[in-house]
């Protein structure tokens, strides 16, 4: 089961995530919240749309904008809609 693991914290675990550009989408209710802080940063995917972000906070140390999702997916990205990705030294296991 992908979990994502950061600073020896399990930030999320799930059987049910979907796989775009090789990127596992983590479904919001398999992250453990209380890491997770939001963010004022957007990006903009030609084809998925508009991103917000999540910094991470483990054990008093800031991971900035290492989780990503698409609040209002377009179309073609619909089924990442309340999924959520990492990067930024975030490992995710398969």
């Amino acid at each position: 089961m992908p979990k994502a693991i950061w600073n020896g914290v399990v930030l999320a675990e799930s059987d049910r995530c979907e796989v775009v550009e090789g990127n596992q989408y983590f479904p919001a209710d398999s992250l453990n919240m209380e890491y997770f802080k939001p963010s004022n940063t957007h990006t903009t995917c030609g084809w998925k749309g508009v991103a917000s972000y999540y910094s991470i906070e483990v054990n008093g140390e800031t991971n900035k904008d290492a989780a990503w999702y698409y609040p209002e997916p377009k179309d073609a990205a619909k089924q990442i809609k309340g999924h959520i990705a990492f990067w930024r030294g975030v490992k995710v296991q398969a």
